[in-house]
């Protein structure tokens, strides 16, 4: 098998880099251009054969000894290669740590002991031996389809021909919509690590961008054996850690629609989810006072027993609020906006919509109106809004309280 030649990789001026400019691309290829002999045979050593040719990932080497930004982090580099992480929480609270750190992004630097950079990134969040590239991080997981999708997988595009022109790596950290056209991504990528929501699969090379799951998690484990499923409605409970303030993840979205099925639409005036407030708590610690719990266990955070009982519909429902949950004027109360929005199934829509048709608004259903929010519900309620004298985000046919409160009395 021959070695591959190097040879200075000059950036072009339309680089695709996510984030980067054409003068910090220069500046990475000069790095690459005048690396010593040593590295070199480093990056040599660890070249991988794809469809029969040697191919070098030149901007990101696999085997570049920690230098001295490494230093001080030896405790914690010890730590983390004990064992691949096996918890999907746990890989995405790593992945949260660098976010909060604001870990900047750079190919020559460590933090932690691993590499400043996409799979420097994604290796420490996985907790691999060591900081993998592009091209050997595939090598660490099995492929997932996209409907098997679950946090704290990577989706990856490796360009085998040039690895150097927009190869990336990042952690898929949940869905933000129900058609699944964007999700949560975790990356490290200039100017630091970040966590926003992208577009599936990513921002360029969409199709080039392949699901993997890391092979420690062991499938349909716990909290401790394979990290929370993704559906945990149809399984384990994920873990007190995922609520509480300052947490954002899927999660807590599942658990504010399991609460509002259960009562507790009028706790949210948007939402819920996905980062955790006020509305969540309250809503959870009024399922378990419903269910007779008292003191620390109606705390408003949830814990197995209270997963269990949303997820499989037992236990009492959320009671109405005092007065039969109406206002004076027989007006009912306003469940909040969480529950109009798409994939939500639910008694409200069914009732928006019935009202709608009553004022004379119902022009837009083909069949219905029923539990199931649909356009043709958004469609008639931005009739109704319009009705008003409403324009721009004041018509936008989701329900606020005022157009409740119009629409129903």
């Amino acid at each position: 098998m021959s070695l591959p030649l190097f040879q200075e990789v000059l950036a072009p001026s339309n680089c695709d880099c996510p984030g980067c400019d054409a003068r910090r691309c220069a500046a990475r290829s000069a790095r690459v251009g005048r690396a010593t002999t040593g590295a070199l045979m480093v990056a040599m050593a660890t070249a991988t054969t794809v469809g029969g040719a040697v191919q070098v990932c030149a901007a990101e080497p696999a085997a570049a000894a920690p230098g001295p930004a490494a230093a001080g982090h030896t405790a914690v580099r010890a730590t983390a290669r004990q064992g691949a992480v096996t918890s999907r929480s746990e890989i995405l609270r790593r992945a949260q740590h660098w976010v909060d750190r604001g870990v900047r992004y750079s190919m020559g630097s460590y933090f932690e002991g691993y590499r400043q950079d996409c799979s420097g990134f994604v290796s420490m969040a996985w907790g691999l031996s060591g900081s993998q590239w592009t091209g050997s991080l595939a090598s660490y997981g099995v492929r997932v389809s996209k409907s098997d999708l679950q946090p704290g997988d990577m989706l990856l595009y490796h360009n085998a021909a040039n690895p150097v022109n927009g190869s990336h790596v990042v952690l898929f950290g949940g869905w933000t919509d129900a058609a699944h056209t964007h999700y949560v991504a975790y990356e490290l990528t200039p100017p630091h690590a970040m966590r926003r929501v992208t577009p599936f699969p990513y921002w360029n090379h969409t199709s080039g961008y392949v699901a993997y799951r890391s092979r420690a998690v062991t499938p349909g484990g716990g909290q401790g054996g394979g990290g929370a499923p993704a559906r945990p409605a149809q399984g384990a409970f994920p873990g007190a850690g995922v609520f509480g303030p300052g947490q954002r993840n899927t999660y807590i979205t599942q658990l504010g629609e399991m609460l509002v099925r259960r009562g507790g639409a009028r706790f949210y005036s948007t939402g819920p989810g996905p980062s955790w407030g006020q509305a969540d708590q309250r809503a959870t610690a009024a399922f378990q006072r419903a269910q007779g719990w008292r003191g620390a266990e109606a705390d408003g955070i949830p814990g197995p027993d209270t997963w269990r009982l949303l997820a499989n519909g037992t236990g009492h429902d959320i009671p109405a609020a005092s007065g039969g949950g109406g206002t004076a004027d027989g007006v009912p109360a306003f469940p909040g906006r969480g529950v109009f929005r798409p994939g939500q199934s639910n008694s409200f829509v069914a009732q928006l919509g019935r009202q709608l048709v009553k004022k004379g608004f119902g022009q837009h259903y083909a069949v219905g109106p029923g539990p199931s929010w649909s356009e043709s519900d958004r469609r008639n309620l931005e009739a109704f809004q319009r009705a008003q004298g409403w324009r721009g985000a004041d018509a936008d046919g989701i329900p606020g309280p005022e157009t409740w409160r119009r629409l129903f009395r």
